[in-house]
């Protein structure tokens, strides 16, 4: 590549560290006093539980192979439960 001073155009350089500073403080004052990031975790989990709660042996089968495979996590939250 060329860097040699082209009358033309000129270099443009800009830090987008300010900007990202501002932009993540407007989204957490758009989620608002209320938000409870703990509580949004807490119905997450309960989601996956309810989702891969009472599976049968071949869905159970089937679920073991994607997490084999990385298509679903293993131990982390989110794993079928065996009842």
């Amino acid at each position: 590549m060329n860097q040699a001073p082209d009358p033309d155009h000129v270099t443009f350089t800009i830090d987008l560290t300010l900007e990202e500073a501002r932009r993540r403080a407007e989204v957490v004052a758009a989620l608002g006093a209320d938000w409870d990031p703990v509580a949004v975790l807490r119905e997450e989990q309960a989601a996956y539980d309810l989702l891969y709660s009472g599976l049968d042996e071949e869905q159970l089968r089937i679920h073991s192979m994607l997490v084999a495979a990385g298509v679903l996590p293993g131990e982390e939250p989110g794993r079928a439960a065996s009842h």
